[in-house]
């Protein structure tokens, strides 16, 4: 998966929330999450974190963060996994 490739994901991603009408926020890493909405709102806040370990070539971490990303996707029943698997291929919607 290129940068590039990344980069469109990322954007797919942001465009959902939007259209979703998430917000962003940080959420604080050693509570447990208290409800959906919020760690969709902390996906939302990690698109933005991403784009800058782009710009560092930090890419392992980028992947495992889009990993996390799409898994919470997928179990909010906001994506498919045909649609995810698309979005790191040239099958993006």
């Amino acid at each position: 998966m290129t940068k590039e490739k990344i980069q469109e994901a990322i954007e797919i991603y942001r465009a959902k929330f939007k259209e979703l009408g998430v917000g962003k926020a940080d959420y604080p890493h050693e509570d447990p999450l208290d409800c959906s909405e919020h760690g969709l709102e902390h996906c939302h806040a990690m698109l933005d974190k991403m784009e800058k370990f782009l710009t560092e070539d930090r890419i392992e971490k980028v992947f495992r963060w889009l990993g996390f990303l799409q898994g919470v996707l997928w179990s909010h029943k906001i994506y498919t996994l045909d649609d995810l698997k698309g979005h790191n291929t040239n099958d993006s919607e």
